[in-house]
């Protein structure tokens, strides 16, 4: 086992490093990716060393790029598109839904577009609107996409390597305020013993309430957990927004009774209602309290000096938990 302390940025760009010495046929494509590195240094030292052909850096122009990859994913390339923020992404929406969620369908199964779509997501790093954004909702809805998001450097790491072995489309979530957190990171990970890519974890267990988290919001909520004084929470990484491992979400709530949801995007029509009318269908005679939602605001990403207001914290979190014991 060969060990490394990486920040999750560093264990991306280890992973699609590995990727590409694995498979010849694997090309990093978006703005300023190659001599750059990303704007946040992602893909820092890829071009130099795979050349420019395998890294390429494309115009300011998101919905060329993903119609470029679904091209190149004919011809049996195996592209990784980067979108350099999150808001950025909806001038590539169009190739994303009508295109490629829908090919593999549109051919009876005969076409396979191995795309995956990296997307920096969340706030709390002092961006404003288009830089903040968390549009996992408008994905999980679209039929034919994998949607998956890490929140640790060790899940990264193996996480992308699944995902540009995927032969589906992947949307991949990355939480850029997590790019800096450091954990270690086995590089010998073997995949096919790694976590399934659509599985989620129990991050720390617990009996009293189930916390469901993913990305940005998971190390907010293991922070709460340890803030916890009287209640004992369970944190579940869910990792994989579709599919959605609903086994180890049932067996967690039919425990503990109770369920708090926490996400970054707004609450109103955000995927954590998606989990509470699940949850509810499956654990009905389990629960002794509605399933409850921490989440943004109904409103445009605010200016930096009010996001710690917007985003959900350790106050807010354990508010929530609290009232599930009030019923």
């Amino acid at each position: 086992m060969v060990a490394e302390t990486l920040t999750l940025a560093k264990a991306l760009n280890a992973g699609m490093r590995r990727a590409m010495e694995d498979d010849g046929k694997v090309l990093i494509m978006g703005e300023d990716v190659g001599r750059l590195g990303g704007v946040f240094r992602v893909t820092d030292g890829l071009q130099k060393d795979f050349g420019e052909e395998r890294v390429i850096d494309t115009p300011l122009a998101e919905s060329g790029i993903v119609g470029t990859a679904i091209g190149l994913a004919l011809r049996g390339y195996r592209p990784v598109c980067e979108i350099q923020f999150d808001g950025f992404v909806f001038p590539a929406a169009d190739q994303i839904i009508t295109q490629l969620a829908k090919m593999h369908m549109r051919s009876l199964g005969q076409v396979n577009l191995p795309v995956v779509i990296r997307i920096p997501c969340g706030g709390g790093i002092g961006a404003v609107e288009h830089h903040s954004e968390s549009p996992e909702a408008y994905f999980t809805h679209t039929a034919g996409l994998r949607v998956v998001v890490c929140s640790n450097p060790a899940d990264a790491y193996t996480m992308i390597r699944q995902a540009v072995a995927c032969d589906d489309p992947v949307i991949f979530f990355e939480p850029k305020r997590r790019y800096w957190d450091k954990a270690s990171v086995d590089l010998d990970a073997d995949l096919a013993a790694s976590t399934p890519m659509g599985s989620a974890v129990v991050a720390l267990p617990g009996t009293d309430v189930t916390v469901l988290a993913y990305g940005p919001s998971v190390k907010t909520c293991l922070e709460a957990a340890s803030a916890s004084a009287d209640r004992s929470l369970e944190v579940i990484d869910l990792r994989s927004l579709n599919p959605l491992d609903m086994p180890t979400v049932v067996e967690s709530v039919r425990k503990t009774g109770r369920c708090v949801v926490v996400h970054e995007a707004p609450v109103f029509s955000g995927y954590g209602a998606e989990l509470a009318a699940r949850i509810t269908e499956s654990c009905f005679y389990h629960l002794e309290a509605p399933v409850l939602r921490v989440g943004g605001f109904s409103t445009p990403y605010p200016p930096s000096r009010l996001e710690d207001h917007y985003l959900p914290d350790l106050d807010r979190i354990l508010h929530s938990v609290d009232q599930t014991f009030g019923w």
